[in-house]
């Protein structure tokens, strides 16, 4: 059995979930509401305030699901009741970020400022002029939003400038010798 799979998922007593035909599950709770479609293998079912998802066999494309599903639940109730959050720091001399609107602004070396803006379900918040975050109800939205900010000027090993994830460590190269 997946040792993830198995685990049950604890739903805080302000979630409500919803079951619909064809694996069609709704997670509601006081940050908002998402939606996804699972396999239709995958047997998700609600005991009290625990979700457990089962797999009907031990064939391969099941195990790989079985995990999969209860992980991608588990970040739905997560998302609803607590939200994530993606913390980035810029380095670099002049590099900065503003919050204009909704909207990032970056200025990391390029003659253009680069304006980044927030998807549904997504808020910028800017802490510092070199420290930002992307919050929002969906880990993958959030993520991938995230991903996309670090890709506008990726830290470099040399100096380290450019964004980068604030737990995310750069391994400096040695520069040039005289």
């Amino acid at each position: 059995m997946s040792r993830i799979g198995r685990r049950p998922i604890e739903t805080p007593p302000n979630v409500k979930v919803e079951f619909f035909p064809n694996n069609l599950v709704k997670v509601t709770g006081p940050n908002g509401t998402l939606t996804r479609q699972f396999a239709e293998d995958m047997a998700i079912a609600q005991q009290g305030n625990t979700l457990l998802v089962t797999r009907p066999d031990d064939s391969q494309s099941h195990r790989a699901m079985h995990g999969l599903t209860r992980t991608l639940l588990a970040n739905m109730v997560t998302g609803v009741s607590a939200g994530f959050r993606k913390d980035l720091e810029i380095n670099g001399n002049g590099y900065r970020v503003q919050l204009i609107g909704k909207s990032l602004v970056f200025q990391v070396g390029y003659s253009h400022l680069v304006q980044v803006d927030p998807p549904e379900g997504v808020v910028f918040i800017v802490d510092s002029p070199t420290k930002c975050s992307v919050t929002g109800i969906d880990k993958e939205v959030v993520g991938q939003i995230a991903a996309q900010i670090r890709a506008i000027r990726k830290p470099e090993p040399y100096k380290g400038k450019g964004i980068k994830y604030a737990q995310e460590v750069i391994r400096r190269k040695v520069g040039k010798k005289k």
